[in-house]
């Protein structure tokens, strides 16, 4: 089992009322990547520049992550970002962005990477996402995450990226949080958005069918499933609605990259198994109890010890929270 991850690996500084951090090992990549190994063998794609440390490469390849596919460019910068939260954790002031060797990141696989039949395009330009799908050969699930910026600078490309023809290379799920959900889907209803959202990744013919003609137009709708926090998500699915709760946490220090690690602790779990709508919504519960470890410490430090038993108690308190007795 593996699963390919493709997106940004970055030098973080982070401020929050349980202290400050600098230049720790972050991006979405690198979070996913490490949530994903709990469960599976991770082959990253990102690029560095000569600053990143070699300690962070030696500490991915600890966790089972290929990193094959992770770029050093001579005498390059790596991408760096800067926040600050306030005291609730959710509220974020961006302190800057430095773009560097990320600027020109052109994500080229190699041969054992284009077969790898699991594939998650994290949070890039849409642009870049679209050019990794045409890489892939074969490949039995893809999911994309994006955000507010490629919704309001580069829609037509993600839309390009949503609605695929290739009855191969297609999206399966879009990952995005509830904001991005209401921008992309132009509705204040989550439920409403993420109908319009799913009828996005539906093609029709344009030309009458010849036949013998095996270039079939994708004609199901995506999977949406809409992160929310400290308030859990939703996925909406062609089975129906389902919503799982974030676990309660009595102290977080920091909420960067809980997305991705969700996006990663999800996918890595359903990684070589059946995509049925159960094991969607049990890969739900991974990926949530994988993102409350990544806020109980700055960067990716949380998620570099944990352990499989440590995973299975969180779970067990989501499934707890959960259960409901006869009424």
């Amino acid at each position: 089992m593996s699963l390919l991850i493709v997106g940004s690996v970055a030098l973080d500084s982070i401020e929050s009322h349980a202290g400050r951090v600098k230049d720790v090992v972050g991006g979405s990549a690198v979070y996913a990547s490490y949530a994903a190994s709990l469960f599976t063998r991770p082959a990253i794609v990102g690029v560095v520049g000569d600053d990143f440390p070699q300690t962070e490469v030696t500490s991915l390849k600890r966790k089972g992550i290929d990193t094959q596919g992770l770029e050093r460019v001579p005498g390059g910068k790596t991408f760096r970002w800067g926040g600050r939260y306030a005291e609730d954790m959710i509220q974020r002031e961006t302190l800057f962005t430095e773009l560097n060797v990320f600027e020109t990141f052109q994500p080229t696989l190699s041969p054992s990477y284009r077969s790898i039949r699991d594939v998650f395009l994290a949070n890039i330009d849409p642009d870049l996402q679209l050019d990794v799908l045409r890489q892939v050969r074969n490949p039995r699930l893809v999911v994309c995450d994006t955000m507010n910026l490629w919704i309001d600078t580069k829609r037509p490309s993600l839309l390009k990226l949503l609605k695929r023809t290739d009855p191969v290379r297609k999206i399966d799920a879009l990952l995005l949080n509830d904001e991005e959900a209401r921008m992309l889907g132009d509705a204040a209803s989550l439920a409403a958005a993420a109908r319009s959202i799913a009828r996005l990744g539906v093609s029709r013919r344009t030309a009458p069918a010849r036949r013998g003609d095996a270039r079939l137009h994708r004609t199901e709708p995506l999977r949406i499933i809409i992160k929310k926090g400290e308030h859990g998500c939703m996925m909406f699915g062609p089975e129906g609605v389902f919503a799982a709760p974030a676990l309660p946490l009595a102290k977080a220090k920091d909420p960067t990259g809980a997305g991705d690690t969700f996006a990663g602790g999800m996918l890595g779990w359903l990684a070589g198994r059946a995509l049925t709508p159960a094991n969607w919504r049990r890969a739900i519960l991974a990926g949530t109890a994988m993102a409350s470890f990544c806020v109980e410490d700055f960067g990716v430090k949380r998620l570099r010890g944990l352990e499989r038993e440590d995973f299975r108690k969180r779970v067990d308190e989501l499934r707890a929270m959960m259960a409901v007795g006869k009424m």
